[in-house]
């Protein structure tokens, strides 16, 4: 098949969250299997920074939304990966240090920004239909590019799109008064269209123009279509019907001990002495006290209460309090969540220790290092901090919610089964609790069968990416 792939992000360019991960190694992995795979997304400055060489178009792409026309620049180039790259360029709306904002703010104008992107990627499955070489499939991703299906449809264009939902709660919802920007019209502001509760919003108005909804985990697809989990688009998804989830895998040609060149060595599931090396080394690197026999803990990730950063502050004290624990926080975002994050860490200095925007490669070793994982998230659509923290051999302590519950058993009291330690109710109380059972579990001598239980789960691209070609060749043939 050959499936045209819009995206606002691609590890290891451009990196927000974990769709950056998503859009790097799904397309990877169905070009490996056979498919001709085409990204379409941004020109940002990130990959002329990166010296990615990319071929300019001589013509550029004319598109006119409501009153106003964009000249969008089109540049050709091909991933290490032989995945082909697509970037879009439009005067002053992509050339800017954020993707969605800076500082915690979004930029004004996200809507134009995004409807043109859209909109640009719609002209260029037109321009393959007029040449008689379609693309048999269209896969969109979140809000910024849900609106490709609607274009599409404006069009009058047949080939199908498939949008996956990668979290619901960012939809991209904006003023009424922005709808002729978009190259809308009236009779588009409805129930049945892009309104929302006297709004616009993005990835409603997606989820009822494209052929088929997906989102990255089976529970995450049950959880949002209910009023609790829903982010109030659950009406809608019950109405659109048969959304399925479909969950996000690991690239263990990135993300794996036994070959990660950033680590100072090496271990895989079957010979795991070498995390002791890596335990010290990130002691020293961070300026934890050098101690093989402290258990350490590591957080990663965006530093937000989807992500229950406030629940690890407020256990913190906790957790560290009568014992030898250490606990090593990686991560960046809300200012008010960091300050109260420093804070919690700054009374137990020596022992806890907060790195704000670790580099990729150091959160390589935090995860080697790593004896137990934290991942209280409220809700996680997929997760992958949880699995990347299994493949290097520390079991994570996760709420049991979302793609967590997809990917996590919890461990019984003699550590024969299980992959890692869940709790019920999103509070300090429970995160405490259960990173208090995963310390006691850490001091057992069934610690290293659970170890290497984790560390030889089966996260790989290859299923999901079968449940792709599964959900493309459906919406084809329908």
């Amino acid at each position: 098949m050959e499936i045209l792939f819009v995206t606002t992000e691609l590890a290891p360019y451009i990196k927000v969250g974990g769709l950056a991960d998503v859009s790097a190694a799904l397309p990877k992995t169905l070009r490996a299997s056979g498919h001709k795979i085409t990204i379409v997304m941004p020109h940002f400055a990130a990959f002329d920074d990166a010296g990615l060489l990319m071929a300019r178009r001589l013509t550029s792409l004319r598109i006119s939304l409501g009153s106003k026309s964009y000249d969008v620049t089109v540049f050709d180039g091909r991933l290490s990966s032989q995945v082909d790259l697509v970037l879009l360029d439009a005067a002053d709306l992509f050339d800017r240090q954020g993707v969605y904002g800076e500082r915690g703010d979004d930029y004004a104008d996200n809507a134009v920004r995004f409807a043109v992107l859209s909109r640009a990627a719609a002209e260029l499955v037109k321009q393959r239909e007029d040449a008689r070489s379609p693309f048999d499939i269209v896969h969109l991703n979140d809000w910024p590019s849900a609106l490709v299906a609607k274009y599409m449809k404006d069009l009058r264009l047949r080939t199908p799109s498939l949008l996956t939902i990668h979290n619901v709660a960012h939809q991209g919802v904006f003023p009424k008064d922005v709808l002729p920007a978009l190259g809308f019209s009236p009779s588009d502001f409805t129930l049945d269209g892009i309104e929302f509760y006297g709004s616009l919003n993005f990835l409603k108005q997606g989820i009822l123009s494209a052929d088929a909804v997906t989102t990255v985990s089976p529970t995450y697809a049950r959880e949002i279509q209910t009023e609790q989990g829903g982010e109030r688009l659950d009406g809608v998804l019950r109405a659109r019907g048969h959304i399925v989830g479909i969950l996000n895998g690991v690239d263990y040609g990135v993300w794996n001990p036994a070959t990660d060149s950033g680590l100072v060595a090496r271990f895989d599931a079957e010979d795991a002495a070498n995390k002791a090396r890596c335990k010290g080394a990130l002691q020293k690197e961070v300026g934890l006290a050098l101690d093989a026999n402290a258990p350490l803990i590591a957080s990663v990730g965006r530093i937000a209460l989807q992500k229950g950063t406030d629940l690890v502050a407020e256990a913190l004290p906790r957790i560290l309090r009568g014992s030898d624990t250490q606990i090593v926080i990686a991560g960046d975002g809300d200012p008010v969540l960091i300050e109260k994050l420093a804070g919690a860490v700054g009374k137990n200095r020596g022992r806890a220790v907060f790195v704000r925007a670790a580099s990729e490669a150091l959160v390589h070793r935090i995860f080697a290092a790593a004896d137990i994982a934290l991942v209280p998230s409220r809700f996680e659509p997929c997760g992958l901090v949880q699995m990347y923290a299994q493949r290097y051999g520390a079991p994570p302590v996760a709420h049991a919610t979302g793609g967590l519950v997809d990917t996590i058993v919890d461990c019984d009291a003699k550590l024969e089964t299980g992959t890692g330690f869940l709790f019920d109710d999103a509070t300090a109380e429970s995160l405490l609790s259960a990173t208090s059972r995963a310390v006691a579990a850490w001091q057992s001598p069934a610690w290293p069968a659970l170890r290497r239980r984790v560390m030889r789960l089966d996260r790989g691209w290859e299923r999901a990416a079968r449940q792709y070609e599964m959900a493309y060749k459906t919406v084809v043939r329908s």
